[in-house]
């Protein structure tokens, strides 16, 4: 089972392994809050930031995002999330507020295909 939750939200009894999905290391965050780091599963900077400034909209980067996860270094941590549902459950994390509007939902979709 693959779920997602906010990195800022306290850790779940439920949770199993937590793998962090951001490029960047999230402010505030201590690193026993996370089993695993995969950041090549995060946007690509630029893409992040055009999203952001609003520059690109949620189409474009959801597209873009889709595509970057054929990238050899992301499909390695694809490998490894889904290694790690086979054994149990999995709680992908972002610090997006909106997770209708965040790769991590993108993300998930995207494993469970």
């Amino acid at each position: 089972m693959i779920v997602t939750r906010r990195v800022y939200d306290p850790p779940g009894a439920r949770d199993g392994t937590r793998v962090l999905v951001m490029r960047l290391w999230p402010r505030g965050i201590r690193k026993d809050r996370v089993d695993l780091w995969e950041k090549e599963l995060g946007p690509v900077v630029p893409l992040l930031r055009a999203f952001r400034a609003g520059t690109l909209g949620w189409a474009e980067y959801r597209r873009r995002y889709l595509a970057g996860l054929a990238r050899p270094e992301a499909q390695a941590a694809i490998e490894r999330v889904r290694a790690a549902a086979r054994r149990g459950r999995v709680t992908l994390l972002c610090g997006c507020p909106d997770e209708a509007r965040c790769h991590r939902s993108l993300l998930r979709a995207h494993l469970l295909d």
